[in-house]
């Protein structure tokens, strides 16, 4: 998983430049509008569809912690097949890992207060946040640096690495249903209804928000994808694991909604882009 979200990513870079990331930067507006969703709107109707569909308490906490995780490299490659700005993407990626390490344990701890009536400390998932570096920004700066010195070279590959990327998110997708096709039919009579309602809802904040404050449609569609697609790996991780909050049953949510947002990422990308007029 992480070499082809590397190889992915690489082939992101050689599209990019400097310019796209100072016009990001020059423009601060789009970055805030993301965050605002991702961490002040998502929890807030994450909270409403797990009390609505009357979640049982563990998964309950398992999807509020899946929406306090940021989002990732699938996330920046649904963004460039959809024609999104994935200069934003990667930097929301960045800015929202960087900020979940203080967000993510808020959120998780509340959670278990609210609907388990207990507390336990999540520590900070500080080794997290440099994997998400070292896998999306390293073969980004990489793919970057090949471009700034051999144009010629990123535009010949720019078409073969992008066919190969979704090649590579195909084997994904397949990697991720096979892993968990003994329990599949299980998870989602357990949750399926509140994971694909929350990844719908998600999707729809992601892009309307946007959409209302007047950004261009390319950043409407990256954010979109960003808020949609989240880490799910890394919510299944603090789920299970036995020094954090050892519970396999808070990872359900998050190891549906992983498989839910393939499909209805490929729905709405292919929605916004019917006969769009893709602005910059």
């Amino acid at each position: 998983m992480p070499i082809a979200l590397g190889v992915i990513m690489l082939g992101l870079g050689l599209s990019l430049t400097l310019e796209d990331f100072k016009r990001v930067v020059l423009m601060p507006k789009p970055v805030f509008i993301g965050l605002l969703c991702q961490m002040l709107l998502l929890p807030v109707v994450c909270f409403a569809i797990a009390t609505g569909f009357d979640l049982p308490p563990a998964l309950a906490v398992g999807l509020m912690l899946l929406s306090a995780s940021p989002g990732g490299a699938t996330a920046n490659l649904f963004s460039h097949l959809a024609k999104g700005n994935v200069a934003l993407n990667i930097t929301l990626t960045a800015v929202n890992s960087v900020l979940s390490l203080l967000t993510l344990p808020f959120i998780v701890n509340y959670s278990l207060e609210h609907f388990m009536g207990e507390g336990k400390v999540i520590p900070l998932q500080f080794d997290k946040v440099v994997q998400v570096f070292a896998i999306v920004l390293v073969p980004v700066a990489i793919g970057m640096v090949v471009r700034a010195k051999k144009q010629g070279l990123a535009d010949r590959l720019e078409k073969p690495v992008k066919i190969l990327s979704a090649v590579f998110l195909l084997l994904v997708i397949a990697a991720t249903v096979a892993k968990e096709r003994a329990h599949v039919v299980e998870y989602f009579q357990q949750v399926g209804l509140a994971a694909l309602a929350f990844n719908l809802v998600s999707m729809a904040v992601g892009y309307l928000v946007p959409v209302v404050v007047r950004l261009p449609k390319r950043q409407a569609v990256a954010i979109g994808m960003e808020i949609g697609i989240h880490n799910g790996t890394l919510a299944i991780a603090i789920a299970s694991a036995p020094t954090l909050l050892n519970n396999t049953t808070m990872a359900v949510p998050p190891a549906v909604y992983s498989l839910i947002m393939f499909f209805t990422a490929a729905a709405f990308g292919y929605l916004v882009n019917r006969g769009a007029d893709r602005s910059a």
